[in-house]
């Protein structure tokens, strides 16, 4: 009973707690009137969740915060709540919420699980105007691969809100997008080895009956990113039977995990040139020449 977010005063009402109790140590409020049971973990889709509650009937989720309850999570898990106030409604500013005031059209709202959101292709846009540019193509991707989104209806949301601040960069983050990427991770990678001068790699690649996060199968090079799943023991066993069979495919496997990837991303497109310089060596090519082959 009452795990999920809730109003003080309707609780209160219906008789489930007394005032007292909302201000004692049993319960946490999120937003004025907002409260959950403490001890839950309070992440982004619970704020996000206390948010709709909070401007119900005022405002629907928006941003990350939509993002989130789409199931296409690429926000900082600090981020705060996201809402878009409706049409003459007004929000002060609060610690943990964001408001926007931008204009929706009807068909730019769905539900997910009772709750209203932007829809995938109003987040997708509002998201890649706002962000900088690896932030904003790891959103359309995500939401591309988690709802079915094609980038290039960005620009379809574009003509309808002409004018719109942050639309005259939505060509780049499209072209740069790419719906086959299956984790923000992923995409910072790709990204990487992109603005890193590198060719774009193919997302996907299937080698047998594995796909590989991405590679250049002219020259059976396989970029992975190796995330926390990666760790557990029979993820462990899985990955080294992977290895064992691409090996013997002729296949070179780089990795790379989180530290790398948000922290000195150059490493990526560094460390696979000279893996191709090495190749192009052992051609007796030059690695310009073997870059233009791709």
């Amino acid at each position: 009973m009452l795990t999920e977010p809730f109003r003080g005063t309707l609780a209160v009402a219906r008789g489930l707690v007394t005032p007292g109790q909302l201000r004692g140590p049993r319960f946490h409020r999120l937003l004025p009137d907002v409260h959950v049971r403490a001890g839950r973990a309070v992440d982004l889709a619970l704020r996000s969740r206390a948010a709709a509650l909070f401007v119900a009937g005022r405002g629907v989720l928006g941003g990350f915060s939509a993002a989130e309850l789409l199931g296409a999570s690429c926000g900082p898990a600090d981020a705060p709540a996201e809402v878009v106030l409706l049409d003459g409604h007004r929000q002060r500013p609060l610690d943990g919420l964001l408001v926007r005031r931008d204009r929706l059209h009807p068909h730019e709202v769905t539900m997910v699980g009772g709750t209203p959101v932007t829809t995938p292709r109003r987040t997708a846009f509002d998201l890649a105007r706002r962000l900088p540019v690896v932030e904003a193509v790891v959103a359309v991707d995500a939401l591309a691969f988690a709802c079915g989104l094609a980038p290039a209806d960005l620009l379809a949301v574009a003509r309808e809100h002409r004018g719109a601040r942050g639309t005259g960069r939505l060509a780049e983050i499209v072209g740069l997008a790419n719906p086959l990427a299956e984790s923000p991770m992923e995409t910072r990678v790709r990204l990487a080895l992109v603005f890193g001068g590198l060719p774009a790699p193919v997302l996907q690649h299937p080698v047998g009956p594995y796909d590989l996060d991405m590679a250049y199968p002219a020259w059976r090079v396989a970029i992975e990113y190796d995330g926390r799943a990666h760790l557990t023991p029979a993820r462990a066993t899985r990955d080294l039977e992977r290895q064992a069979h691409l090996t013997a495919a002729g296949w070179t496997v780089l990795r790379f995990r989180a530290g790398t990837v948000l922290h000195s991303p150059a490493t990526i497109p560094a460390t696979v040139r000279r893996h191709l310089a090495a190749e192009a060596r052992r051609r007796g090519v030059t690695l310009a020449e073997l870059l233009s082959a791709a």
